[in-house]
């Protein structure tokens, strides 16, 4: 039976639908769907059909579901916006996807009362606790409204905006799914065939609900009837305390919460009880193997990990017997067929690194929103889209990603990809995280540069550079390996791990490069 809110089986359930693992805060099924029917009636009261956008600013909380059902219960397109984002890039996304409505929060209303300045006009703002006359408080708003379901509609669906680590953020929209609210499809599908339609699942969401895995998860896992336990912010210790209490049996994680859980000190990490946990999923950044392969001993053969994008045609997986036979592969490709190719669009061998294409017949077409151009530079001639990755294959069929084809380096007119020397300098026991890109050469156009972030008893210096540079040389053939290197406090991670590598690169190029 599926259970999301709306079902009529699924209100009479008082059982949790969201903890918050922090506060404790909860919403029972009966409360989720009572909050979601009353929002997505505003929302017709106001006028909104099928095929409009919404849009939130919020943190982690319990608003977030009900945003996210009610905007699947009224056919409507549902943007998440980062709430890190500055006022201004905000007012871009605003204007980009049309929203017809914003919901945001006490603590983020002066970013978004500056957005909204700058952006065309949004006829619905409702601001979660608003302590100012002049706004419509989110919960007042609400309880003024039915909460008589709507007729059954087609569902709706996310556009969510990619992390815009090589460039400007792109809306990525596909065509609404033509299913009921609440019907298993795409990511909740896959969910069904791999952990079947369990209530008892316990999910931990980790990351924040503004990405598109986190969002697409705990939809999947609420129409399989799981509760969705959500952390208000990651901290590793937490995390653990959030297994052990709540007894977790599925959680997602990305490589950068992995490093951290690996930090804590050993007496910490073994004073919990983690043994509720059936399966750990990761994704969303390339995972170092010493780091990946320290997990599993501790977490045990449950890690899966995930290769997909918010632009993706397609999906691979890799389970961790999988992953131990072949380490560093993120998997094989799920119901279709990958293709690397040349920068011609020529297929190429077993073993040679090229862009990554999917070719997926039941994946719903993705346009970039407002962007035609752009969208058609992610198809191939034959159809196949990609998110602009370089890797390659194995015999077997095995994906091993290079790195993003925009941080190819082409150094005296051969192509280095700095996945390669992140890999290896990764696995040297004083580095924490690394970054490898080009940067400008009088000679060659451009070489390999390495960030490092050392850990904690490490310290740098010139001997310690001299030493890992020995080090990537050793493993690699030199024209792969960085010829300078430099130390970072901090890498400039996004949330869900994914590494800002421009940030980094800008730094080493003239603005008009």
């Amino acid at each position: 039976m599926t259970m999301y809110p709306g079902d009529p089986q699924a209100r009479a359930i008082s059982s949790p639908a969201v903890v918050m693992t922090g506060s404790g805060a909860a919403l029972s099924w009966t409360e989720l769907d009572e909050k979601s029917t009353q929002l997505a009636n505003y929302w017709r009261q106001l006028g909104l059909t099928v095929g409009d956008h919404v849009a939130c600013l919020l943190d982690n909380s319990l608003e977030v579901p009900i945003v996210y059902w009610a905007a699947e219960r009224s056919g409507l397109y549902f943007t998440p916006i980062n709430s890190h984002l500055t006022a201004g890039e905000v007012a871009f996304i605003l204007e980009n996807c049309t929203a017809r409505s914003l919901i945001t929060n006490e603590r983020l209303w002066s970013v978004a009362k500056e957005a909204l300045s700058k952006a065309p006009p949004v006829p619905s703002v409702l601001v979660v606790s608003a302590t100012s006359n002049d706004v419509l408080d989110f919960h007042a708003t609400l309880n003024g409204q039915s909460s008589q379901p709507l007729e059954a509609d087609i569902a709706g669906g996310a556009m969510v905006y990619s992390s815009g680590t090589t460039g400007t953020p792109k809306g990525v929209i596909r065509p609404l799914s033509g299913l009921q609210p609440g019907e298993f499809f795409g990511m909740s599908m896959a969910l069904k065939m791999a952990f079947g339609t369990e209530r008892t699942i316990r999910y931990l969401s980790t990351a924040p609900m503004y990405h598109s895995a986190p969002i697409d998860f705990a939809m999947g896992i609420h129409r399989l009837g799981g509760t969705l336990f959500i952390m208000e912010r990651f901290d590793a210790e937490e995390a653990l305390r959030a297994i052990e209490h709540y007894r977790i049996t599925h959680s997602q994680w990305v490589p950068t919460m992995f490093s951290r859980l690996l930090r804590l000190d050993e007496a910490t990490r073994l004073s919990y009880d983690i043994s509720s946990l059936e399966y750990a999923i990761h994704g969303a950044a390339p995972c170092p193997i010493p780091l990946k392969r320290a997990m599993i001993e501790w977490f045990g053969p449950i890690i899966w990990e995930y290769y997909a994008g918010t632009d993706g045609g397609g999906s691979t997986t890799v389970s961790s017997p999988e992953w131990l036979a072949r380490p560093g592969t993120v998997g094989r490709m799920l119901g279709g067929t990958l293709h690397i190719c040349d920068d011609e669009g020529d297929e190429l061998p077993v073993g040679q690194s090229g862009t990554i294409y999917f070719d997926n017949p039941n994946a719903r077409p993705f346009h970039y929103f407002g962007d035609e151009a752009k969208t058609a530079s992610s198809r191939s001639t034959q159809g196949w889209t990609t998110m602009g990755d370089v890797g390659y294959l194995d015999d077997e069929g095995y994906l091993f990603l290079t790195d993003r084809k925009a941080f190819t380096i082409i150094s005296g007119g051969v192509n280095v990809y700095p996945q390669e020397a992140e890999n290896v300098l990764a696995m040297h026991p004083d580095v924490a995280d690394v970054a490898v890109f080009g940067i400008p050469h009088s000679d060659l156009g451009e070489v390999p540069h390495a960030v490092i972030q050392l850990v904690p008893s490490a310290i740098a210096s010139e001997q310690l550079s001299t030493a890992l540079l020995s080090y990537c040389r050793e493993q690699l053939a030199t024209i792969k390996c960085p010829r300078t290197l430099e130390f970072i406090e901090e890498m400039p991670r996004l949330p869900t791990g994914k590494l800002y590598k421009q940030r980094l690169k800008d730094r080493h190029w003239p603005p008009s490069s």
